[in-house]
């Protein structure tokens, strides 16, 4: 039990430091936009919580003897390596409790469950050393992942999730270029190492231009323009990291602004296709 606890921390404090929980941010953020009362707000948090631990440890348990290999986090990864039972352990007790949250709580958690938690799994163990399909099954995990925050029947909620699903996709393009030569040096062929820099790049824009256009027509007409921002941004594979972090920036502005449009106006149902409330 000990270990399995151990290994729990070590994953949330080696995640949160590399400030990579941004969709349990997410979640909560989409809670607020659609007036989630204080009790469902704090059930959902919880089990949004549990449900990133479960797809962070899933990663580096499929992960871990890459990991030995390259040295990544190499006390963490050699505690889990050392205890690989209490990590599968783990892994199975928390899919246990969100099942069991779930259908006692709200069973359309189960979606996020399933969802979120499979598609994580098919991702680490295959998907993610596919071309194409790596960007896809994480742009679809990251909405996912957000549906722990959404009641099935608010249509705004389903919104908001894929436009954190669009994000989510150019984080991985972005992620994918970044690690394009260690990837091809390890054998490992995802989309940057099947098209090469140039044009992962071009989709890469294309797809910030999608997300932008989703944004306009469905969100906010104004927000667009932010997110086009992100276009203009120059990429340089020795500064992946700042420019990650300056994607981010973009991207977390405009969705701030989408959710504080969306509180100050007070709306928190139905679809916002053609609404001229925030427009």
């Amino acid at each position: 039990m000990s270990s399995a606890l151990r290994i729990l921390f070590d994953v949330a404090v080696f995640r949160l430091r590399r400030l990579e929980m941004a969709n349990l941010a997410g979640a909560i953020s989409v809670m607020v936009a659609l007036r989630l009362g204080a009790a469902d707000l704090a059930v959902r948090t919880g089990f949004a919580l549990l449900l990133n631990l479960l797809a962070y440890l899933t990663n580096d348990y499929c992960d871990l003897d890459r990991d030995l290999r390259s040295g990544r986090a190499q006390e963490k990864t050699r505690f889990l390596a050392e205890h690989r039972r209490a990590a599968l352990w783990a892994q199975w007790a928390l899919a246990a409790l969100l099942s069991a949250i779930a259908l006692l709580y709200s069973p359309g958690l189960l979606v996020a469950l399933v969802l979120g938690a499979g598609l994580c799994w098919l991702y680490s163990a295959k998907v993610k050393r596919v071309p194409f399909a790596d960007v896809l099954a994480m742009a679809v995990c990251g909405g996912a992942m957000a549906l722990v925050a959404v009641p099935l029947d608010r249509e705004l909620g389903w919104l908001l999730v894929v436009q954190l699903g669009l994000f989510s996709g150019a984080f991985e393009l972005i992620q994918v270029l970044r690690d394009r030569q260690e990837d091809a040096e390890s054998g490992v062929v995802t989309t940057a190492v099947k098209l090469g820099e140039a044009r992962t790049l071009l989709l890469l824009r294309l797809w910030m231009g999608l997300s932008a256009a989703f944004a306009t027509l469905t969100l906010h007409r104004f927000v667009g323009p932010v997110l086009a921002l992100s276009l203009l941004l120059p990429y340089g594979q020795s500064g992946a990291k700042t420019y990650w972090n300056r994607v981010r920036l973009v991207f977390g502005l405009a969705w701030l602004a989408i959710i504080v449009a969306m509180v100050l106006s007070g709306h928190s149902h139905g679809l916002w296709l053609g609404s001229e409330s925030l427009r």
